[in-house]
């Protein structure tokens, strides 16, 4: 009966990793909910100050013995997601370059098109979307083990800090609740069983992208772009960020590659051409591919329907698809993919 209870319970009363030690670190009003935080009221806060994976059964407490997730990781080390065979980054040195709608597409197509199991993970902390245009919602469960079930829809279970809040509440955090929340998804959610999990990165370089890149042995990144310099010129950045952290980079992919009008048919460029071909073939870099400026994509973005799974014969999903197909050979080319590493000494907080 209990756990029973604890399966029906949401999990935004028991999010798993957003632990009181971190609400004490970002002390203060201004540093989450206002003055519910300092005042300790307000279901949020009494989440995010007492939450653990325990905390559905616990009345809010820690139990002893239970480790912070990944508090003990050594420098240096990465780990796998146990299950999840491939871990890839779908990241843009720039916002407003179509990264998210390639991101959902992509997933769809591996599931759909390639009958994989697949993931995914919205690490846009501050700005989810993943959740809409996947057309899921409502609180996760909380399973036995007291790990996140994540949602599903199109063959794809997807995690999102957007099914957690309400539609109108920003996250006014500060860089290290971040860091936990992202560090929940990662480690509390139930992933397994997967082929490929892929992760919806923020965009630009700055700690979320980076702690990702350096806690979670990533299988390759896939740069998003448009044709533009300065697109382009951010690209690049993302591309070396990459590098300098050892994370393979599977190729880039040129979004808003050209547009056809719907009266007269003409093709043209408006963010212009060739660009992302020349920055690949600069930076040795494979070009999987390139997506039509296309107000199909959008409405089905905006609708929940991911254009692969609501149009699967449209140009546009074929791209897509393409796209899938030939990450999808390259994560088999390179092999490795998930072990069972010893995980390192975990740190306990005990009440």
């Amino acid at each position: 009966m209990a756990m029973a209870s604890a399966l029906r319970r949401p999990a935004v009363d028991a999010v798993p990793g957003l632990l009181h030690a971190l609400a004490r670190t970002c002390s203060g009003a201004s540093s989450l909910w206002g003055a519910d935080v300092a005042a300790g009221t307000g279901s949020w806060s009494r989440a995010l100050t007492t939450s653990a994976p325990a905390a559905a059964a616990t009345g809010g407490r820690l139990r002893p013995g239970r480790a912070v997730p990944g508090a003990g990781q050594a420098a240096g080390t990465k780990l796998g997601i146990p299950g999840v065979q491939h871990i890839i980054t779908v990241a843009s040195g720039k916002g407003g370059v179509g990264k998210s709608t390639t991101a959902v597409n992509l997933a769809v197509a591996l599931a759909q098109r390639l009958g994989l199991r697949v993931g995914l993970l919205d690490a846009d902390v501050y700005g989810p979307s993943c959740h809409r245009m996947m057309r899921v919602a409502g609180k996760p469960r909380v399973d036995e083990e007291e790990k996140m079930i994540p949602a599903r829809n199109y063959g794809v279970s997807v995690m999102s800090m957007g099914l957690l809040m309400g539609e109108d509440v920003a996250a006014v955090w500060r860089g290290p609740m971040v860091m936990s929340a992202l560090e929940t998804f990662m480690r509390r959610v139930r992933w397994a069983p997967l082929d490929v999990l892929v992760i919806d990165m923020p965009p630009g370089t700055g700690d979320a992208q980076l702690s990702i890149s350096q806690r979670l042995r990533l299988s390759g990144a896939v740069i998003v772009t448009t044709p533009q310099d300065i697109a382009l010129l951010d690209a690049r950045r993302g591309c070396t960020m990459f590098r300098q952290v050892n994370v393979p980079i599977l190729g880039i992919v040129e979004n808003m590659s050209w547009f056809i009008c719907g009266n007269c048919g003409h093709e043209s460029h408006p963010f212009g051409s060739g660009g992302a071909e020349k920055a690949a073939a600069d930076m040795e870099m494979e070009l999987l591919g390139k997506i039509p400026l296309n107000i199909l994509i959008r409405e089905a973005a905006d609708e929940g329907t991911p254009i692969v799974a609501g149009q699967p014969g449209s140009a546009a999903a074929q791209a897509y698809a393409s796209v899938a197909e030939r990450v999808w050979s390259k994560l088999q080319a390179a092999g490795g993919g998930e072990q069972q590493p010893r995980g390192p000494p975990s740190i306990v907080f005990e009440t």
